[in-house]
């Protein structure tokens, strides 16, 4: 199947209002496809179903599922276009949205110096009228202009239409091993990857480093972490650490999204405290920006290594589930005409609101440059 193919059959399913994921891995040159061939909503009871998951920020809400059994897989090559990739451009300013969010970073240093927690994140969504909505023309601007990205589509007729570029994975877990991506500072990418780092941002990116080894540790061992490094996401770049490890062998996996979701990169520290905090003074509700969204129990095949001492075994493939998760981070959801894009960026008692309010307009040019 070429991807023209592989986008006209994701067309028909949208205009029949049937439900679908079209979504593509980090540096990867395949798209994937899953199309439901009905409009039931499904919903994961415990994370054990084979499928692809997209669950909201708010943990006590409902993660839906669009079931491997209800679905027609299809796939595709697809190669990115160079020369396509979108331009930064610059920042409209809105002076209410400055205001409100400004002053919403103020209230979040004053709480964090009255001890209710050490980092909040605070978002806020801005809305961009679009003349058309054609959903497979953004999904391959995203692809081309953001090939390390995890990027999506993802559209269901009794909750609307989605689409994002995110660079942050949650958790991959192949059987029992798996990897946890700490990412968090965020800075202009001016060329190099050579970047100062102040303390508020090395700070920021600890916090979610030690929450993930601290609350992971008692189902884990051989446990391990990365160097912190510089990588790129668009026009932006981030502190990044990956902390790896292999599960014990009762743990199921949704005991780890329980203790992992949020985390502090998209909610803060402690959890619940910040959590609360975001419900009761972010001025609309997240839904599904800064939850997490991708394939879960799937079967990977993969052959024994060429050193396996028996050479009879060679020849038998392993097939291990695997669960690759990712961030809602870089995203945005389509209404009618309108296109409703959410950014946030993480507080300590050092952040400076004006910066805050900078960082956000920053990251609000990923996905307005796409449209």
């Amino acid at each position: 199947m070429t991807s023209e193919d592989l986008f006209k059959q994701i067309a028909e399913h949208h205009v029949q209002q049937l439900p679908f994921v079209v979504y593509r891995k980090p540096n990867a040159n395949e798209v994937k496809a899953l199309l439901q061939q009905s409009d039931e909503l499904f919903f994961t009871e415990n994370l054990t179903e084979k499928g692809f998951v997209f669950s909201p920020f708010d943990a006590s809400e409902k993660s839906i599922l669009l079931p491997l059994e209800t679905a027609k897989s299809i796939s595709a090559a697809y190669t990115v276009l160079k020369d396509d990739i979108v331009q930064q451009g610059t920042v409209a300013s809105n002076d209410h949205e400055r205001q409100y969010h400004i002053d919403l970073v103020k209230k979040g240093i004053e709480a964090i110096k009255d001890n209710k927690f050490k980092k909040v994140v605070l978002s806020r969504s801005e809305k961009v009228n679009l003349p058309e909505v054609n959903p497979i023309a953004i999904f391959k601007r995203l692809l081309n202009a953001y090939p390390s990205a995890f990027a999506y589509c993802w559209f269901h007729p009794q909750i609307g239409l989605w689409l994002g570029a995110t660079p942050e994975t949650l958790i991959k877990i192949e059987g029992n091993l798996f990897s946890i991506m700490a990412l968090a500072g965020t800075q202009d990418y001016t060329g190099t990857l050579n970047v100062n780092w102040k303390e508020k941002e090395k700070q920021e990116q600890q916090y979610v480093t030690d929450f993930i080894v601290n609350n992971l540790r008692p189902t884990v061992e051989h446990l391990k972490v990365s160097e912190v490094e510089t990588v790129r996401a668009g026009n932006l770049v981030h502190l990044k650490t990956v902390v790896s490890a292999r599960l014990k062998s009762a743990t199921p996996l949704r005991q780890i999204i329980e203790v992992l979701h949020p985390t502090p990169a998209v909610c803060g520290l402690p959890k619940e405290a910040a959590k609360q905090f975001i419900l009761k003074n972010e001025n609309y509700n997240r839904t599904f920006y800064t939850g997490f969204l991708g394939e879960l129990n799937m079967d990977k095949t993969a052959k024994p290594r060429s050193g396996n001492r028996n050479i009879e075994n060679r020849a038998y493939a392993i097939t291990k589930k695997s669960t690759q998760l990712y961030v809602n981070l870089r995203c945005m959801q389509i209404k009618g005409k309108t296109a409703i894009l959410y950014v946030g960026g993480g507080i300590t008692e050092s952040s400076n609101p004006e910066s805050e309010w900078q960082e956000t307009q920053l990251k609000s040019l990923v996905v307005k440059n796409i449209l």
